[in-house]
This record gives structure tokens, sequence and C-alpha cells, in this order.
């Protein structure tokens, strides 16, 4: 007999509006937590033992908060929004301060992406006032590092994602263009490394694997392409995976890297094994597109789950470490 198709372990209701963005801060010792950015300007802090919000802050004028995430164990939030702020947020002892703000400029829907460089600090990439323009800066001193602008006419900067080679060499960037591009940028030296076209349609979202050097993109076709960096850092595309309903809002890499998750705009949750891209599992749930999805990093595996957010104005958590399918 074939297994019945996986139900989430529960779900949370009441964020207000779709949910674009999700975040797990889930350190040892403390409450394990889930941040939500919502449509219509809401971030909701999830109690994940009560199942609740703990606490809900409005800080973008109503505008949707399409990113978040944390330094500091949780105690420092950033929040990106359409009003065209990045919102950096003390949530030391229960405060839910704004103690600093960027101005971003930007009018499109590429999330920022931060890269954790020392206890505290970190670099944070995020689109800026030109279409195709990606500024980097240091946090918490906002100190800027470069601007990054393509040699040639790609149109909008759709997703971004730092990373740290593990040769010690100074921090790349990929990023995803409205032409279907994606091009590797040497940070530091502000050069643009490599460039290859993986989709017919705008990139709308990447992942990438530091370990295997391995990225696979998502657009609104119906396939998924995966590509290759080499010790050069040139991008080789490899293969791709047709999917059966087109379009991917976002896509998340399980820290012990062995599954990957897609959002769909089909309302669907798709679940690969990462090494070979093999795909695992479907998960149906959700009335309306998948925006968002992320893996907890609970210490303990029995306790780590997906998250996924949908238009539908729910959070589906489902746990895929007990019985779920894996990929050795």
């Amino acid at each position: 007999m074939s297994r019945p198709p996986p139900t989430p372990v529960y779900t949370l209701r009441g964020a207000g509006g779709p949910l674009n963005s999700l975040h797990f801060s889930c350190s040892q010792g403390s409450t394990p937590l889930l941040f939500s950015g919502s449509g219509k300007g809401a971030i909701h802090i999830w109690n994940l033992s009560t199942r609740r919000p703990e606490k809900v802050i409005e800080g973008h004028s109503g505008h949707s908060v399409i990113w978040v995430n944390t330094l500091e164990s949780g105690q420092s939030l950033i929040s990106q929004g359409r009003d065209m702020q990045i919102h950096l947020w003390d949530l030391a002892e229960g405060r839910s301060d704004v103690v600093d703000s960027i101005w971003t400029g930007s009018v499109g829907f590429c999330q920022c992406s931060m890269l954790k460089t020392d206890p505290g600090k970190g670099l944070l990439a995020f689109p800026g006032d030109q279409t195709e323009e990606i500024k980097i800066i240091e946090l918490p001193s906002k100190t800027p590092v470069s601007t990054l602008v393509p040699d040639s006419k790609l149109g909008m900067v759709m997703c971004i994602k730092l990373w740290q080679p593990n040769s010690g060499s100074g921090p790349l960037l990929l990023a995803g263009y409205e032409d279907g591009s994606v091009l590797l940028w040497d940070v530091t030296q502000r050069s643009q490394l490599s460039q290859t076209k993986v989709h017919a349609e705008p990139v709308m979202c990447l992942t990438f694997d530091p370990a295997r050097l391995k990225g696979v993109s998502g657009s609104s076709d119906s396939k998924l392409s995966c590509w290759r960096t080499d010790s050069q850092n040139n991008l080789q595309l490899q293969d791709s995976v047709t999917l059966v309903n087109p379009g991917v809002s976002q896509m998340c890499l399980r820290d012990d890297g062995k599954l990957m998750a897609s959002a769909g705009w089909d309302h669907r949750v798709r679940l690969f094994g990462w090494k070979k891209l093999r795909p695992l599992a479907v998960l149906q749930y959700h009335t309306d597109m998948v925006l968002s999805v992320a893996f907890s990093n609970h210490q303990d595996p029995r306790q780590r789950l997906l998250a996924a957010g949908s238009k539908d104005q729910r959070i589906s958590l489902w746990s895929l470490y007990n019985d779920g399918p894996g990929e050795q």
C-alpha cells in the first residue's frame, strides 16, 4: 500500500496578509521562534511552543514586508519593505524599537541577502535605486563595501545571494536578472566573474550551496535550472528539472545539504533531494500560491520543521525528519 500524503503538523493563522518571507530563530536554550513578513506590512513573531504570535510589529507604514532575518540569536531583527526601507530592530528584553534604517530606493521585489561574518556583524546586499544596481554594506556600521552594476543591459535585478567560498577568498554574490541571466560577482573587487543564461523568463529565485558549488534557480517557466561554479569561478549550466505546473516564488536548502524545498505558484511545496535534484514529495495544503519556504535550524533534528507561507494568509509547518522523505 502507498503511504498517505503528508499533512502539516500544524498551521499558523492570523497573519492578515500574504506571507512573503519566513525566518526561523531556534537558538539553543531559548524559545523557538518563526518570523514572518506579510503583504499588509506586519511582522509576526510566532512562538512555536504556544503556536501563537508572541508579538506583532508594524514598521513599514502598511507597505508589504518582503524579507525578514535576524542577528544575535534573534535579539536583532532586519526587515525589508516595499516602502523602500530596510529597518534594523532591537528585540532584546521585550523591546521592538527601530534603531537604524537604510533607504534603498528600490521599487522591485528583490529580497536582501545577508552573510554573517563575525558575531553581531555581517554583510548586507540589497537592490539599489537603479534597476540593475546591487549595493553591499557592512552591518551594523552601514559602511559601504561595493556597488555592482552589470556591463550589459540585463533588466531589473530579481534575486541575490551572498556567500563565502571555502577557499578563504573574499565574499562572492550571485544575482538573477530580468532577462533570465545569473551573474557571479566578486564583492570586494566589484568585478563580474561569470555570466550564464539560465531561463527564458526572469529569474524569480535562486539558492546556492557553497560546499558543493551548486545552485538552482526558478522562474515563471516550468523548470528548475541547475548550474555550478568551477574552480575558476565560471558559471556552468547543468541539467534542469521540469515541473508539472509553472512558477516558483522561492527556494531554500536545508542546512544539512540533503533537501531543497520550492514554493510553487500552483499552491504546492515540492521537496527535492539536493544531491541529484531528485523529486521526493509534493506537499499540498494551501489554497493559493505559496510565496515563501524556510527550514528551521533547531539543534534537535526531531524538532526541525519546514515552514511554508502562502497568499492564502496561512503558514503550514511540516515535519520531515522522523518519517519524511530523505536522500543520502
